[in-house]
């Protein structure tokens, strides 16, 4: 696939995931803010995990200030529909420490106002914010062109040839943005990422691989294999059963077993003699 331009790449792959999944549109209605926690929960997930988790998050807790001093693990057991809430519970917190910290509030509407290249730059700046959750915001709140890529995308992306080791460290995809258009960039970003938390879920389902040998029949190579199982020789295998050993009395069992049994003896032997001396004795 080099020697394919990197519009035609992405036109492919655009094309195969039409095939298997519906492009999905943010709510235009959120706020600033809550499109960015709403981010903290999608990387990684699916949409319909990313909104139950999200309301869970609105719905259980006061207010952002009561999110932003809870615990991880509060915070975990409100979004556990997620399928790794721990990362997503410390994305929360820290975003919405860094916010408070940056703004002394938790209103980032102004974010609409400015321009967008200082914008991009101070959200980069937030604690806990990845490019996944970055790229979110500006293409859903902010209006511009980028297209969020968590580990799932760029994982996929790595198996059909289109992103390096490299790019998948940076969490970056060269050219992404220039090769597909802005108009389609939350139709197609939508799908890639559906794709993405597929993958995230089970890189070994016979789905998954499906359709990364639709947009790359030459991959079949590099998709991802289980580990086979390690055989262990019989011998070893042997050698490693335990042994049944004979259970061994506890000592004051044994004691009182002993003592039991010389008391019984005693007994007999009394009993014994006791009516010796009674058959030695002459009639009256």
């Amino acid at each position: 696939m080099a020697s394919v331009s990197r519009t035609a790449q992405f036109a492919k792959v655009s094309k195969v995931l039409k095939k298997h999944y519906k492009p999905v549109f943010s709510d235009a209605q959120r706020p600033v803010l809550e499109h960015l926690l709403f981010a903290c929960c999608l990387e990684g997930a699916h949409y319909q995990a990313a909104e139950e988790a999200f309301a869970a998050v609105i719905h259980t807790f006061f207010d952002f200030n009561e999110i932003r001093v809870t615990s991880i693990a509060e915070l975990c057991e409100v979004t556990s529909v997620l399928p790794d809430p721990k990362p997503a519970a410390h994305r929360l917190k820290r975003m919405l420490q860094a916010v408070f910290e940056s703004t002394y509030a938790f209103d980032l509407e102004d974010c609409r106002k400015k321009n967008l290249g200082p914008t991009i730059k101070w959200l980069q700046k937030l604690d806990g914010a990845t490019n996944f959750v970055v790229s979110y915001v500006v293409q859903s709140a902010l209006g511009g062109h980028a297209i969020p890529v968590g580990a799932g995308e760029l994982g996929a992306l790595h198996v059909v040839d289109m992103t390096t080791e490299e790019d998948v460290k940076e969490c970056v995809v060269p050219g992404l943005e220039r090769a597909v258009a802005k108009s389609k960039g939350i139709e197609f970003g939508s799908m890639l990422h559906q794709l993405g938390a597929d993958f995230v879920a089970d890189r070994f389902s016979p789905a998954v691989q499906k359709i990364l040998l639709q947009i790359d029949p030459d991959c079949k190579d590099r998709l991802p294999k289980r580990r086979a199982a390690k055989k262990t020789s019989k011998k070893r295998a042997t050698a490693k059963k335990p042994v049944a050993t004979a259970k061994k009395k506890p000592a004051a069992s044994k004691k009182r077993t002993k003592a039991k049994a010389s008391s019984g003896a005693s007994a007999k032997k009394s009993n014994e003699s006791a009516s010796e001396g009674l058959s030695k004795r002459k009639p009256r």
